[in-house]
């Protein structure tokens, strides 16, 4: 099901040149919500609608010394 992006999505899109619902899992996994939102230039806000909008759930693990986490991708 293909998601109706806005003309700011779209804005976004183009100066990246890649599709937001690839570009956002990477940007908030390696630089947090609020860095991926200051590097878009949008609200935290903003972007936390998006990643609802693309169905991308985000998630915060606690990791005691030591442990390790693996995340699975599936086909896309």
């Amino acid at each position: 099901m293909a998601t109706r992006k806005t003309k700011k999505m779209m804005a976004v899109e183009e100066k990246f040149r890649q599709p937001l619902e690839e570009m956002l899992p990477e940007m908030v996994t390696e630089q947090g919500l609020t860095a991926t939102a200051d590097y878009l230039g949008v609200s935290k806000a903003t972007l936390a609608y998006w990643l609802l909008k693309f169905r991308i759930d985000v998630r915060r693990v606690a990791l005691a010394p030591g442990d390790t986490l693996q995340v699975n991708r599936g086909d896309r």
